[in-house]
């Protein structure tokens, strides 16, 4: 029986979310694994948590529209309280100079990317904060390397979208701060997950190890892994901050 509250992993039908979805629920969580449209995917991340005795709902939704998120916040009141949201859906595109840049790649890409976490972490905090009758809770937002790096002449729309996100968690964490909520982030690395297929370049991850200090591409477990950490009563005096996971590549500015 989860004992820690509802955790809501937004994108958590495969990678970083499905990881943290599933030592989420190790680790006390009952979850909404939210997806957009690989129903089946999401299913499975469910079924690896309840085949252990832990407690999820997949619930589909895009996060940049409203309904949709009041639907996935709706589901996770009906699991108990919220606990927290770890805001990790994403999109990336084909690499491409921003000469090259549609009006609808950037409007895709802004709206899940930013829009979509301002109206998870505005649905979260209406239920978790004190402001509001909650007991308190914790946000996770998960940025990249790119938003330092600002990644050029491959994805320079998906990093500028991070950097907002950095700026966000920054700022909402302070606003939040007297009401019960931690909000901090996560900025991975070159993580080895299918998200650079997405983006035209499946052996990406592969193909820049070598410049990585560790030598190695991260996994999706040792980000869920910091995520748990930063939503643990052993991150309790730690809000507003970055965590940089990126195998000792220098993007800590």
């Amino acid at each position: 029986m989860a004992s820690k509250g509802v955790l809501v992993v937004t994108g958590g039908s495969r990678g970083i979310g499905a990881a943290t979805a599933v030592l989420a629920a190790e680790r006390g969580y009952a979850v909404v694994v939210n997806y957009v449209s690989n129903e089946a995917a999401a299913e499975q991340v469910v079924a690896a948590i309840t085949a252990k005795g832990g407690s999820a709902v997949a619930v589909g939704g895009d996060v940049a529209r409203q309904d949709d998120v009041t639907a996935i916040f709706a589901a996770a009141d009906g699991l108990g309280p919220l606990a927290g949201l770890v805001n990790n859906a994403g999109v990336v595109d084909v690499a491409q100079r921003v000469d090259e840049m549609t009006v609808e790649r950037l409007t895709r890409m802004f709206a899940i990317n930013i829009t979509g976490s301002f109206l998870c972490a505005k649905a979260a905090i209406r239920q978790m904060s004190s402001r509001h009758g909650g007991k308190g809770g914790g946000i996770v937002n998960v940025s990249s390397a790119g938003a330092k790096l600002g990644s050029p002449g491959q994805y320079v729309d998906y990093a500028s979208a991070k950097g907002a996100i950095e700026t966000f968690t920054v700022g909402l964490a302070l606003e939040v701060a007297g009401e019960g909520i931690r909000v901090n982030g996560v900025r991975p690395g070159i993580i080895d997950t299918d998200i650079h297929a997405s983006g035209g370049e499946p052996d990406r991850a592969k193909r820049l190890a070598s410049a990585i200090p560790l030598g190695r591409a991260g996994t999706a477990d040792e980000i869920a892994r910091s995520i748990l950490w930063l939503l643990s009563d052993d991150a309790s005096y730690i809000t507003g901050s970055i965590v940089a996971i990126t195998g000792g590549r220098a993007v800590f500015a």
